[in-house]
């Protein structure tokens, strides 16, 4: 049965779901049933998914890495290991929390858990992110993203000798048909495009340039497990062993571009590679 609806309904973990049967949140035609009852043809199932609790977002004096700032957007470099907005398990000390230490207004799109956030970067994924402080500007830089005239850059090591200087990842994303925490190239799946150049290559390892031309989530890390060259240090698609000192995937959105939601003037920002990820290429380079 826990087997049946998790692969039924997308947005629901096995584990959630065997919380709510062993809440009594289940019943089959009529009964409560238990995670291991074994459908049959015909047979009637009830799940009940409580609303989730409220939850107040409250403002933080966290210090940020401002590269730009006027009174329509923010720019930061946002710090590897730092959660985006509030979730389970990270009601605080996300970037979120920091935003409303530090601005009086940002934009109310996406409700009170994600004010100002347009875009996202993976908790352990380094560099540039861009929030609205106002709902026109958020309206605009969505659509930027939407229609792909924002550019975003990343750089990432990755396992392996890429053979090829240069190539494109078309390959359509979706949640993983079993381990519902994970994405995977999958048919059906959202169209997922990624440019990829290379860099520099340390016979074991390459540094390569990624351009995203859509936003799936984990889109690079899942694109290069996907041609077998997977990130250094990713704890979900790499190999168990992270080979270097690195909490997380060596990935870092070294530039987004965009266009001004007010001014239209364009703007293009970058940020220096991390330490950890600095220490890997001195590493690799000697």
């Amino acid at each position: 049965m826990d087997v049946y609806i998790t692969r039924s309904v997308s947005s629901l973990s096995r584990s959630h779901v065997q919380r709510l049967i062993a809440e009594g949140l289940l019943t089959v035609n009529g009964k409560q049933a238990k995670a291991n009852y074994k459908l049959a043809d015909g047979d009637e199932i009830e799940l009940t998914v409580p609303s989730p609790e409220p939850v107040e977002v409250v403002a933080e004096d966290i210090q940020l890495d401002v590269l730009y700032e006027d009174q329509d957007v923010i720019v930061i470099n946002k710090a590897r290991g730092m959660v985006v907005h509030p979730a389970a398990g990270n009601y605080s000390g996300t970037l979120v929390n920091a935003l409303l230490g530090r601005c009086d207004d940002l934009s109310g799109i996406n409700g009170e858990i994600r004010p100002g956030i347009v875009h996202r970067l993976d908790k352990d994924t380094s560099g540039v992110m861009v929030a609205a402080k106002n709902d026109r500007a958020h309206i605009s830089l969505a659509e930027q993203i939407k229609e792909r005239t924002a550019s975003r850059k990343y750089l990432a090591i990755v396992h392996g000798n890429i053979a090829q200087d240069q190539g494109v990842i078309e390959a359509p994303i979706g949640r993983h048909p079993t381990e519902r925490k994970k994405m995977a190239v999958r048919s059906g799946g959202k169209e997922a495009v990624t440019r990829f150049r290379v860099l520099e290559r340390f016979g074991s390892y390459t540094l390569v340039e990624c351009k995203l031309l859509t936003g799936r989530t984990h889109q690079i890390r899942v694109h290069m497990a996907y041609i077998n060259h997977p990130v250094v240090g990713d704890p979900v698609y790499g190999p168990k062993n992270p080979h270097f000192d690195i909490k997380g995937q060596a990935l870092h959105a070294a530039e987004l571009s965009f266009n001004h939601p007010v001014t239209g003037e364009t703007m293009i920002f970058t940020a220096p590679l991390p330490e950890d990820m600095q220490k890997i290429l001195t590493r690799l380079k000697r």
